[in-house]
């Protein structure tokens, strides 16, 4: 290949394939025809010497060489855009502008009422949205542009993903006051273990699973409890309790914050729980936009007054 007369726009036709799996989807993204991302892809295989990709159903599949230049166009690509971008001077006072954040319910509670103060009193101007993660794939949300952060349980993570330690999240018991499967236990005590796995739980899970964290640490016990439904949302866990005589277990802070309004009492689990360490995740392509860094910088604040 000669470099010197490669036409580097041909890249960012690469670069939407393989976000797209599709030309089609790939010239809608870009803004060009079918026809002309057909060609940009021809050319790309003449003058690298591969397929590419091969087509598979209605996507097509990278091939192995083209695979690892994935991630490597990619970050280069975003490169660029950053070094080409105006270093604008940021006033969040005068700002416009929309920052969405992916996170489960439990930041609606823990997070959107003092960052909606924050705002109204430092940066009218801004809007933020809370939206819902893509199940079972906490990024995808990033790459697709959907969110600018991601409020997620530590994991591991592409190289293109940023991430910033906040607080962890230990578990607490919760059942209503007046639930005769708890009579005569006080809160802050730990629950029995028979207590615990005698009641029937209702377990947050957005995926319907009915097993979580809390089961693993009992496995190791070599006891189990009784799960009898699930609910995608902590707001919804919490209800139940409050109207039924199941328990469940949820964050420390979220059970702290409702147990005086929804009538509830809290106990320590009677298992040992690793607490998760809960992580702010963000594209790398925004580590330098004004807006989403300051942004960042005043959500990671008000979480990190959550660690325990």
């Amino acid at each position: 290949m000669n470099f010197a007369t490669f036409d580097l726009n041909l890249l960012r036709v690469l670069d939407a394939i393989f976000r797209e799996g599709s030309t089609v989807k790939a010239a809608a993204r870009l803004g060009l025809s079918q026809s002309a991302v057909s060609g940009s892809l021809s050319r790309l295989r003449h003058a690298l010497g591969d397929p590419l990709f091969v087509r598979q159903g209605n996507r097509l599949v990278a091939t192995d060489y083209a695979a690892g230049l994935r991630d490597p166009v990619r970050q280069e690509l975003e490169r660029i855009e950053a070094m080409l971008s105006p270093v604008a001077r940021f006033d969040p006072k005068t700002a416009e502008g929309t920052f969405r954040i992916a996170a489960s319910d439990f930041f609606a509670e823990m997070l959107m009422p003092r960052l909606g103060e924050l705002l109204l009193q430092k940066a009218p101007g801004i809007r933020a949205q809370l939206i819902d993660l893509v199940p079972q794939d906490y990024v995808a949300s990033l790459e697709r542009r959907n969110a600018d952060l991601a409020l997620i349980p530590d994991t591991t993570l592409p190289d293109w993903v940023r991430r910033e330690e906040l607080f962890r999240s230990p578990f607490h018991v919760i059942a209503r006051r007046g639930n005769p499967g708890v009579e005569g236990l006080e809160s802050g005590q730990v629950m029995p273990i028979d207590v615990f796995c005698t009641l029937h739980h209702v377990l947050f899970s957005p995926e319907g699973n009915i097993a979580a964290m809390g089961d693993a640490a009992l496995a190791e016990l070599g006891r189990q409890r009784r799960v009898a439904m699930t609910v995608p949302v902590f707001s919804g866990v919490c209800r139940v309790v409050r109207e039924s005589d199941l328990i469940a277990l949820v964050p420390a802070q979220l059970a702290a914050d409702v147990s005086d309004a929804f009538g509830l009492q809290v106990f320590e689990p009677p298992m040992p729980i690793d607490p998760p360490l809960i992580i702010g995740t963000w594209h790398r392509r925004s580590d330098k936009a004004p807006l989403a860094r300051w942004m960042r910088d005043q959500v990671f604040g008000l979480l990190r007054r959550l660690d325990l």
